[in-house]
């Protein structure tokens, strides 16, 4: 149990119906967010493992020189989609989960299965590991962490481009990613603001990108 008044990931006050936990409730959407948009058919290491695949010839086309497969240019990438890399990190969360009665390990198979398989036992079990989980920041930190690199190395090593607003609710200032389809939470006060709200001349505040 928590016992500090802070939430330890983003450090804003916990409200009264927070009391106790980790984390507040924004930083445990945000965390189950970014652990969903990793897994499944289209999620970041679906789409970094698309990346390491040589480029497609057309029909009939002939190829000279070595019949042997390319080297991958992105060493990172292949750091990151292969055994030892992302996979063994969102395992080692679930066995570390495991001891304290919050997950089961997973029973193996591919490598994507087992991306979804830690994903989905992580994202089960997350707000049971909000409020007893002490190293749940250390956790968070490794999943934005994460996320944010998958993110990049999908994008082509672009960082996301941000922009400025204030919070409708409490007049606090964050920023949010300028080109997301969707809306984004104020992580002060967890107040909600849709993409249209976002982009309202008056709160954008686009030198902050």
């Amino acid at each position: 149990m928590n016992e500090s008044p802070n939430c330890l990931i983003c450090a804003r006050e916990l409200w009264e119906d927070e009391t106790g936990r980790y984390a507040c409730k924004p930083c445990e959407r945000r965390i189950g967010d970014q652990l969903a948009a990793i897994a499944g058919p289209r999620g970041l290491y679906a789409r970094l493992c698309l990346r390491m695949e040589p480029g497609r010839r057309a029909p009939g086309e002939s190829v000279s020189g070595s019949s042997s497969p390319s080297i991958p240019a992105n060493l990172q990438i292949l750091d990151l989609t292969a055994s030892g890399g992302l996979v063994s990190t969102l395992e080692e969360w679930v066995k570390d989960w495991a001891s304290y009665g919050l997950a089961a390990p997973g029973t193996g198979g591919r490598l994507q299965h087992r991306i979804d398989q830690a994903v989905a036992t992580l994202r089960l079990n997350l707000s049971r590991a909000v409020e007893r989980h002490p190293a749940l920041d250390e956790f968070a930190r490794e999943i934005d962490g994460i996320h944010r690199t998958c993110s990049a190395l999908v994008d082509g090593g672009r960082e996301p481009v941000k922009a400025g607003a204030t919070c409708l609710g409490c007049g606090h200032h964050f920023r949010f990613g300028l080109f997301d389809k969707g809306g984004a939470d104020c992580p002060r006060c967890g107040q909600p603001h849709t993409r249209a709200q976002l982009l309202q001349p008056e709160q954008v505040d686009a030198s902050a990108a």
